[in-house]
This record gives C-alpha cells, structure tokens and sequence, in this order.
C-alpha cells in the first residue's frame, strides 16, 4: 500500500522540522499514540491503539527517523505489530519553502505492508484510514506551529 500527501504551514521551516523531530509533539499528534519512548538514537518504542472497520487493536513497535538532513527531510521507518496482525513501512518527509514568506510545504510518500487479521477484514479500508491519520497527524501539527508563532491555539 502507498499513500502520499502534502501540506502547508504558515510557519518557517526550522519551525516546522523542530515539531516533526520532536518526540513529545510526535506522541501528541499521532492519532492513538498511547506511549513513545527513547529506546536508542532516532528510535523510539511507540505503543498505538488503532481501529480499522470491525478491527481494533493495540500495536507496539519501533519507529526510527533517518537520514536526517535539518531542514530539509528525513526518513521514518516504522515496524508494529499487534494481535490484529502487523505493519511495516517506510515514509519520507521532506520539507520546502512555501510559496509565500514564512511557509513550508512538506510532502509525505510512504509505504506500508499489513498483514494478519486487520488485512484481511480491512483490506480496501486501509489506503482511506492511513491518509486519514496522516491528516489527522498533520492537523495537529499546523496547530502548533501556529501556537508557537503566538497566534492562537
């Protein structure tokens, strides 16, 4: 499964790639994180509770950040699995100015391999919750930015 997406902030980039580096942000805006911790360099255990169609469960696993290039992008390496099965995928962020003063675009393009019961049940499902997350995540993100400039929550 692919997904990609691109958003925009109104915010200057070292701002928004402080946030995207941030674990504690990260941990905040990740739909379903319950728990992110520092287990090595760039590489935290992470705990999720995620719901697709009938299927809910908890995952646990890793989620690394490499090939860092501040403030230009890095890649995110992800591996869980859960009594509903697994995931595995790889994402690349990277970040641009925007098109206005004071912006930055970053595009998101991954890729993910499930497997196990939320698979099979939510097959056709996946590609929608995944891009869902991902707005959810980035949502999160832009309000923050915003605070951090001082305009509001």
């Amino acid at each position: 499964m692919e997904v990609s997406a691109r958003y925009t902030f109104d915010a200057p980039r070292q701002r928004v790639w402080d946030l995207l580096v941030d674990p504690e942000v990260i941990a905040s805006c990740l739909p379903g994180c319950e728990s992110m911790e520092l287990v090595g360099e760039d590489t935290y255990r992470a705990t999720l509770t995620i719901g697709v169609a009938a299927v809910t469960g908890r995952y646990q696993g890793t989620v690394r950040m490499s090939d860092k290039d501040e403030p230009s992008g890095y890649t995110l390496l992800v591996e869980g699995k859960g009594r509903p099965g697994f995931v595995n995928g790889s994402a690349s962020v990277t970040l641009a100015d925007g098109d206005a003063d004071g912006r930055t675009r970053v595009a998101v393009t991954g890729k993910a391999q499930v497997g196990g019961t939320i698979a099979r049940v939510g097959q056709r499902l996946l590609g929608g919750v995944s891009k869902m997350m991902m707005d959810r995540f980035f949502s999160c993100l832009q309000q923050r930015a915003r605070a951090a400039e001082g305009g509001g929550p």
